[in-house]
């Protein structure tokens, strides 16, 4: 595609920010009153306020025209229609099929792909009851009551994220737990709170070599083996989810317990395939088929909603002006519900593996910046932590507040003593403190002259932060699943405004290169190995360090 840079659209924002220097939000809302209702929209379920951010119509407009130069409405088509979006590594993107329920067909290179879906789903589903009825069991003749999910990247923090957002919804007795990182301390602390005759083993990798996966799966094997159970046990205790039968079979996996997924559902949109079995397992399966209905809503509403009348589109675009003409190069997401409280980490992956990006998809240097850095912790938690920074740092950074009116667990005044911080955190980085208010305040308090001299500089807040609050009535699943699916879908826009593939991950590989490597460099322990010498002085100098530590031990 041409350069975004370049179109008129673009040229026109870019006087929007000067024009728009000398004024604060809080001019604009008081210059409209009805400001909040002109700035937000309702969709699926969610309730978006975008009204807080420095924006006139004139710039929704152009943004919305920045959308339709970059062609966003047919690479939108492309995708439903099952095109080869990914066009770095020729595949399609169609994770929005898995949660279809409404037999429409989806083809991937001729290929009626719903059929597939729903027989996976079935089995998913046929397993799932086995489970909870206690019909499948492990060994020694004992159900099954509790799974461990071992994976990485999109085959943990997905399932991982959903679990703990449901866990009202948790059925009695189940336990779930996620093991992912290759430090041996995370699947060690796990093994040692599980009973082998009862755990149910889920182990997730594509292609079933993944070296943090398999590492941990071989490790949990070894464990299980020694705590009593047989090399023939194995398949009551181990499943995988896995495009690659004939290495889970090798592991002692049944293969009727393999459960597959397909290459055109990337790893960080994985959550609704197979890689849900641990979602299903802790919540039921009806739980999570309503998680994929909520989805399947807001795919409707993105795919069909005009531009300016839809929330991912708008969510999006909203980003693009505050990252490419603000100046926010950071972007935090604020859940005000504790059960959402990996929904941060969850959405750091899915955006900055997806746009964090320095090429186009033609593969030309991009010329305008592209992913922000997520980060995130949940309400009120980081109140106490980085919005200090938020408030009066240097930096202008972004933010989108995330609430329930209703707790999934009302108790006393703790929701709405939640919901009132929720609400005063984007008012304040709207409105910010002048140094007058901030010298009245402090007059008021019977501070002398001088004191208040000291102090006023300190109390000032610079407002015109940006803030995005979504709302909705309750965290159930079906708007756990809209609420995924419109950062989805956000992502996927604003990958599609600046030119680039939001569906490879190639940045990811380089280390894993090189840590290949550096592995049979590095001591066992009590091992003595030769000094480092093919790599750069600094990487050379850290190896033999370790090595003379390991050595000694």
């Amino acid at each position: 595609m041409s350069d975004i840079s370049k179109t008129s659209a673009w040229k026109m924002l870019e006087q929007d920010v000067t024009a728009l220097a000398g004024t604060s939000m809080h001019q604009l809302f008081a210059d409209d009153p009805s400001r909040a209702d002109h700035f937000s929209m309702e969709a699926a379920g969610l309730f978006l306020d975008y009204s807080k951010n420095k924006i006139t119509g004139d710039v929704v407009d152009q943004l919305i025209a920045l959308a339709k130069e970059a062609d966003l409405e047919g690479v939108r088509g492309h995708m439903f229609a099952g095109e080869a979006v990914n066009v770095t590594e020729d595949r399609a993107v169609l994770h929005p099929a898995l949660r279809d329920f409404s037999m429409r067909d989806y083809h991937v290179g001729g290929e009626n792909i719903s059929p597939l879906i729903r027989t996976e789903l079935a089995k998913m589903k046929a397993f799932a009851a086995s489970v909870h009825s206690g019909a499948r069991k492990g060994y020694s003749g004992k159900p099954l009551d509790t799974v461990v999910n071992i994976g990485i990247g999109g085959s943990d923090l997905g399932p991982q994220m959903v679990v703990e957002a449901l866990r009202p919804y948790w059925i009695d007795g189940r336990r779930a737990f996620f093991v992912s990182n290759i430090d041996g301390q995370h699947i060690s602390d796990t093994l040692a709170l599980l009973d082998p005759e009862t755990t149910l083993f889920v182990v997730a990798s594509k292609t079933f070599t993944t070296q943090e996966t398999m590492t941990n799966a071989q490790s949990a094997k070894a464990w299980f083996l020694d705590k009593g159970g047989a090399d023939g046990d194995i398949a009551k205790h181990f499943i995988a989810l896995s495009t690659n039968a004939r290495a889970g079979e090798a592991f002692g996996i049944d293969p009727a317990n393999i459960f597959t997924f397909w290459d055109w559902v990337g790893g960080r949109y994985s959550l609704w395939s197979a890689i849900g079995l641990s979602i299903a397992l802790q919540v039921g399966f009806d739980n999570f088929e309503k998680l994929l209905r909520g989805a399947h809503a807001m795919d409707e509403h993105f795919r069909t909603a005009p531009l300016h009348q839809n929330m991912p589109v708008m969510l999006a675009l909203i980003g693009v002006w505050n990252r490419n003409f603000m100046g926010a190069a950071s972007h935090a997401i604020l859940p005000y519900d504790q059960h959402l409280h990996r929904l941060p980490a969850y959405l750091q992956q899915a955006d900055m593996e997806s746009n964090g990006k320095r090429v186009t998809a033609d593969g030309e240097d991009v010329s305008v910046k592209t992913g922000p850095v997520i980060f995130g912790e949940p309400g009120t938690n980081g109140q106490h932590a980085f919005y200090q920074l938020l408030h009066q740092g240097t930096d202008l950074i972004s933010s989108d507040f995330i609430a329930a009116a209703v707790s999934q667990t009302e108790l006393g005044d703790h929701h709405p003593i939640l919901l009132a911080n929720f609400l005063a955190q984007t008012q304040a980085l709207m409105r910010g403190k002048t140094e007058k208010e901030a010298r009245e305040e402090l007059a008021a308090e019977g501070l002398t002259k001088a004191e208040i001299d000291t102090l006023a500089p300190h109390k000032v807040f610079p407002g015109d932060r940006p803030t995005n609050s979504i709302l909705m009535e309750k965290l159930t699943p079906e708007n756990l699943g809209v609420l995924i699916a419109l950062y989805e879908h956000k992502i996927f826009c604003q990958g599609v405004i600046w030119g680039i593939n939001s569906f490879d991950q190639w940045g990811v590989e380089l280390g894993k290169a090189l840590a290949k490597e550096i592995l049979p460099e590095i001591a066992a322990c009590g091992e003595k190995k030769p000094a480092a010498a093919t790599h750069d002085a600094s990487t050379n100098g850290l190896i033999d360090r370790i090595n003379k530590i390991r050595g000694r031990i």
